[in-house]
């Protein structure tokens, strides 16, 4: 029997019971605490732990996981530090020869105003740890920089790379590595990439600009020389490996590293990937990843549109209803919740408490067709069908690349 279980999951995994072809469970249970997350895997005799967020990886849950003899997909807690803190990642990069862009670490006021200086506007001052994916400005103006950088502590200041942004996904047990296909994804919480920074509004995928060489080039300049660096030092890179990357007149640069699948472009990757996700899973998992076969991928596009609650990027407005949301295929949850009222007898999905907003970003919509232009249609036709008080989203989301706007 396949079962799948979710800690602590969400309404959108628990309606996947709903489909009748996976048995689906929802466990509480605190997912950055690693003997808390290792108990509930052992009990459940799991065959695949997929630790999803960057706070339990941080936290060494894959550790606590392996120890017990379970598969995991996920890197260890010293790994992780590729995404838990930018310094670490530069020097990783800065050990391996792979092209970044020129940065400071800044402890100290003095240093914060120095580097600014050093760097010029735009000003792009970075939080060193997680920030759940707005701990960057950019901006040209240099008392917000100054404040930013303030409020987060210990930052980098980087100098400023002017080009397209790409994501590659690359799935490694620490010895081979099989990228994924390129996304792009869109920051800025405005049309036109304007506004205050996210987690991400929306991404596509595939990238009909990008140069034919990009995954070549990424994989031989980036990836395996990082790989090869984390294993010399002793801590081996094993599970997701995202590289964000800016394509500068100099060729690919490096942004930054995470080590999980990320959102939004996670969501138009696996929407044309047609391998089955968790065999390719368990085989980086258990050591087998050379073993698996090459990806089959979908003809076409994928485009997927993030609906965020009022308030957002800020403090975002929690608890109102959402409509036309639940069971729709291609609307993927992500900050959403059961409320306390049932649905009233006789409506759709009667006798289940009704849909609400638990976080930010509250939802995406994603859709595949055989043109981008066609995906993009289709993702807002659905997030045209839900309603939620006060949310907002991009309304722009794969306009340059439908109309070839986009160079490198």
């Amino acid at each position: 029997m396949t079962e799948l279980v979710g800690v602590p999951g969400n309404p959108g995994i628990a309606s996947l019971d709903e489909t009748g072809t996976t048995t689906v469970r929802m466990l509480p249970g605190d997912i950055t605490d690693p003997d808390t997350v290792a108990a509930i895997a052992t009990e459940i005799s799991a065959d695949l732990v997929v630790v999803g967020p960057e706070l339990p990886l941080v936290a060494g849950v894959a550790d606590a996981l392996r120890a017990k003899g379970l598969a995991c997909f996920g890197p260890s807690r010293a790994a992780a530090a590729l995404e838990g803190s930018k310094a670490f990642a530069k020097d990783v990069m800065a050990a391996a020869g792979v092209p970044t862009a020129g940065a400071r670490l800044c402890a100290s006021p003095a240093e914060l105003t120095s580097a600014l200086e050093e760097f010029g506007a735009p000003y792009v001052v970075k939080n060193d740890g997680l920030a759940a994916g707005k701990g960057v400005l950019v901006t040209s103006d240099r008392d917000a920089a100054l404040a930013h950088g303030a409020a987060c502590g210990r930052v980098l200041v980087e100098e400023y790379l002017a080009g397209p942004e790409v994501s590659l996904f690359v799935v490694t047990d620490g010895v081979c590595a099989v990228p994924l296909m390129p996304a792009q994804d869109f920051k800025r919480v405005g049309d036109g990439d304007t506004g205050g920074n996210t987690g991400g509004m929306g991404a596509y995928a595939p990238l009909p600009w990008a140069p034919a060489t990009l995954v070549n080039d990424v994989m031989a300049g980036v990836v395996r020389p990082t790989l090869a660096e984390m294993d010399r030092r002793g801590t081996p890179f094993a599970g997701l490996l995202y590289v964000g990357l800016v394509l500068t007149a100099q060729g690919p640069k490096v942004i930054e590293f995470n080590c999980r699948f990320g959102d939004p472009e996670t969501q138009v990757v696996l929407a044309l990937l047609r391998s089955p996700l968790a065999g390719l899973l368990h085989a980086a998992a258990t050591g087998r990843l050379a073993e698996h076969p090459p990806l089959d991928w979908h003809r076409g596009a994928a485009v997927t549109v993030v609906l965020a609650a009022a308030g957002y990027p800020g403090t975002p407005r929690r608890g109102d209803p959402i409509t036309g949301a639940d069971g729709v295929p291609g609307v993927l949850h992500a900050g959403t919740a059961r409320g306390t009222a049932d649905v009233p007898t006789g409506a759709a999905g009667a006798g289940r408490a009704p849909l609400v907003s638990a976080g930010g970003r509250v939802l995406c919509a994603t859709a595949v067709d055989t043109t981008l232009a066609g995906a993009r249609d289709a993702a807002y036709r659905l997030i045209d069908g839900i309603h939620l008080d006060g949310a907002h989203y991009r309304r722009d989301i794969a306009d340059a690349a439908i109309r070839g706007a986009i160079s490198t």
